[in-house]
């Protein structure tokens, strides 16, 4: 096994089981009389951040690991893990809105309002940097852009809507 694979072997289950929370976490919201709002985008964040893994594995399993760029793809999960510790119960992978509850204004939400979009563009970078596929880097950066460009406006609509300002439940 490389060092590749096994960063890719991680990578991969991480996602996996960030999907069962997130999961969890909606089927727990929805029970509270939490509603999804713009569900006809989500197949196609889920097909870019799966043709992106895929895409690392088929082009980068075998690749050397440039660790400066890997070290910054670190740093960027204690990030991640920072938002998903925030939102806590309510972090998950679709826009969900819990009617009268207040927006999470704690953590990274005092400097972003979408941090979690934020680690997610530069993960989507920086990995595939790390294994030195550029091209892959710029290609999904800017597929991901795209489905953000659609995300961000339909949360900020959500949200607006429920009478919640653009820090929300992501």
């Amino acid at each position: 096994m490389t060092s590749a694979e096994l960063i890719l072997g991680i990578v991969t289950l991480q996602r996996v089981a960030e999907l069962v929370i997130s999961n969890d976490n909606t089927r727990k919201l929805m029970a509270r009389g939490a509603i999804e709002v713009a569900a006809r985008h989500y197949p196609l964040i889920v097909a870019v951040h799966a043709a992106w893994l895929i895409a690392l594995w088929a082009f980068g399993h075998g690749r050397p690991v440039n660790v400066v760029a890997f070290l910054f793809y670190l740093v960027l999960q204690g990030f991640r893990f920072w938002v998903m510790r925030t939102l806590g119960p309510r972090w998950t992978t679709r826009i969900i809105v819990l009617p009268e509850q207040a927006l999470v204004s704690a953590g990274p939400y005092r400097f972003l309002s979408h941090p979690n979009y934020a680690v997610v563009s530069f993960e989507i970078a920086v990995l595939p940097l790390a294994l030195g596929l550029p091209l892959l880097a710029a290609i999904f950066s800017i597929l991901n852009a795209a489905v953000l460009a659609i995300r961000i406006r339909a949360e900020d609509r959500a949200l607006a809507a429920s009478g919640q300002a653009a820090r929300g439940v992501q």
